[in-house]
């Protein structure tokens, strides 16, 4: 396939690349208008595939701001982060890793808030009806990672392989955009398939059968990202400050009512209500500050990936903080 990688790690500039090229195909999605006053600073809000969106939107969040939200939704954080950095976006939810590498690529952002993702919604898949019984059995296959090299899903995958003793040259490992990836999937053309979220339950539902999710390998957070330039913006930073507080209400009012937040996803999406009750099933939505925990887990992974060669320098995660953003709660 064009799409795929090769296995070696790539260098500074041809990361950047990458995430460059895969922003080129979705930094055009509409951008979904919410609330707030037309006249009032404004704030973009990244989002991937409207999950963010439709936690807001389900508990009414938004309502009464008093500043212009505008959604932009991608479909991987690749993309997501790209855009961040190029000042598309003024905030970017993403995985852990993945914000590790964009900021060891140079990326411009702060961490301000947090959440915990269910260890459930990333995972190792193959066809129901595939030989391949367990990650053992992926020595000399091709596995396809989404949605890039430094995702979440490529660490459980690297992660998954060394536990089960499997040496990396051993495996095919290339890199597509996670929609085009369900594709290749649904249609035979993927042997296995490292992804996560609503591309995972998709493929469940369609009879995929799971070889390794992500429990035990971790760290398992979504960090929410903010530009250095919006955060420098006193209007914006304000209205960051505002849209978290809103965001925790949001989480806390969809635990507490999972069938409507279900039902919400399920129509910012288009998947099947079953399917979307699955998805929130799975998660425990909450946000708060970075604490030493979270941390720990985080610079732990970020050194691994190092060892990995899947950084062009290491990160000190405590230095890319914004920790007083986020307001009490």
């Amino acid at each position: 396939m064009e799409h795929l990688a090769k296995n070696s790690p790539r260098s500074f500039a041809d990361r950047r690349g990458f995430l460059a090229g895969a922003l080129a195909g979705v930094v055009a999605l509409p951008l979904l208008a919410a609330c707030g006053r037309p006249g009032a600073k404004g704030l973009v809000l990244g989002d991937q595939v409207h999950l963010m969106q439709a936690k807001l939107d389900a508990a009414d969040a938004l309502q009464g701001a008093p500043y212009r939200v505008t959604w932009a939704s991608f479909p991987g954080a690749a993309p997501l982060l790209e855009a961040l950095n190029a000042g598309a976006v003024d905030t970017a939810p993403a995985g852990d890793l993945p914000v590790v590498l964009a900021i060891a690529a140079g990326c411009r952002l702060k961490i301000v808030a947090v959440t915990k993702s269910a260890p459930e919604s990333m995972a190792v898949i193959v066809p129901g009806g595939s030989p391949v019984r367990s990650v053992a059995d992926l020595a000399g296959r091709q596995v396809i990672v989404s949605s890039a090299r430094g995702s979440i899903a490529h660490y459980l995958l690297l992660e998954a392989l060394r536990e089960a003793d499997v040496p990396l040259d051993r495996v095919k490992i290339g890199f597509m955009l996670p929609t085009e990836a369900a594709a290749a999937f649904a249609s035979g053309q993927i042997e296995a398939w490292a992804t996560f979220g609503i591309f995972q339950a998709k493929a469940e539902a369609a009879g995929a059968r799971i070889l390794r999710d992500g429990r035990g390998i971790g760290p398992g957070y979504t960090l929410i990202t903010a530009s250095d330039a919006a955060l420098a913006d006193p209007a914006k930073r304000a209205a960051l400050r505002d849209v978290l507080g809103r965001m925790r209400q949001a989480n806390r009012w969809c635990r507490a009512n999972p069938a409507r937040y279900a039902e919400i996803y399920a129509r910012q999406t288009g998947v099947d209500i079953a399917i979307a009750r699955k998805m929130v099933a799975r998660e425990r939505p909450d946000l708060f500050a970075p604490d030493d925990a979270c941390l720990s887990a985080v610079q732990r992974a970020a050194d691994r990936f190092a060892e990995y060669g899947m950084l062009p320098r290491r990160v000190r995660v405590a230095d890319y903080l914004a920790s007083d953003v986020l307001p009490a709660a």
